[in-house]
């Protein structure tokens, strides 16, 4: 039988399996904003200009902040309306609107103040914010990579506890190879706005953020092959 079909190795070729992970901790490279933008009239007209006019202020306030701003997309938009609960037939009582819009920042020392200040619009509600990396972040190559030369240092470890050395690599797996993006583990921290009929007669003092460091993990499995130990 060839030594390649023998899963264990061979007394002249034998093999060892290690497994090599990582474990990294690194700062975060851009935060999501989630942002609702409501308004509600007694006819659908009143609603839908309320609605525009308010999204508009959203918008053109994350604008203002240029590169800050790396992403800004509009998720849903919907106009609901409010059927009377005790009236006969099909009587509306109020249009309900909305609009979602999510924004992804890179600069966090504009974070505070842009999350203050769309928070301080009308009938605004800000959700987040949701820290993460890059899907192409180095932070992953390098996890993976400091998972590989785990695995090749504990191998040789073994190698050496037997008075021998390690020989060829015969193979290295990806552990979850159908899932093979390290995760990052993190808690959002999130702020909530209030609801304002009218703007305040003074701007509200910018929130003080940290940025919530992200958790990288790495795995992988190697087979090696040895030369033969004298035992």
């Amino acid at each position: 039988m060839a030594t390649d079909s023998v899963p264990y190795g061979t007394p002249d070729a034998p093999r060892i399996a290690v497994r090599g992970e990582a474990h990294l901790e690194v700062d975060p490279e851009i935060a999501r904003v989630s942002v609702t933008v409501a308004a509600r009239g007694k006819d659908r007209r009143t609603a839908l200009d309320d609605l525009t006019r308010r999204n508009t202020s959203v918008l053109n306030l994350l604008k203002s902040y240029g590169d800050a701003v790396e992403r800004l997309e509009t998720g849903s938009f919907s106009v609901t309306p409010e059927l009377k609960e005790h009236g006969r037939g099909e009587r509306v009582h109020a249009h309900h609107g909305r609009v979602h819009i999510t924004a992804e920042l890179t600069d966090f020392t504009a974070l505070g103040e842009l999350t203050t200040r769309l928070a301080d619009l009308e009938l605004t509600r800000v959700d987040g914010p949701w820290w993460a990396l890059r899907r192409d972040s180095p932070a992953y190559r390098e996890a993976r990579q400091q998972a590989v030369r785990e695995a090749v240092q504990r191998a040789k470890e073994y190698a050496e506890a037997l008075g021998t050395s390690l020989a060829s690599l015969v193979e290295l797996a990806d552990i979850g190879a159908e899932d093979p993006e390290p995760r990052f583990v993190g808690k959002a921290s999130r702020a909530r706005s209030m609801a304002y009929e009218a703007e305040a007669e003074t701007s509200a003092a910018p929130l003080d953020l940290e940025p919530q460091r992200q958790h990288v993990h790495a795995q992988v499995n190697a087979r090696f092959t040895m030369a033969p130990p004298t035992l």
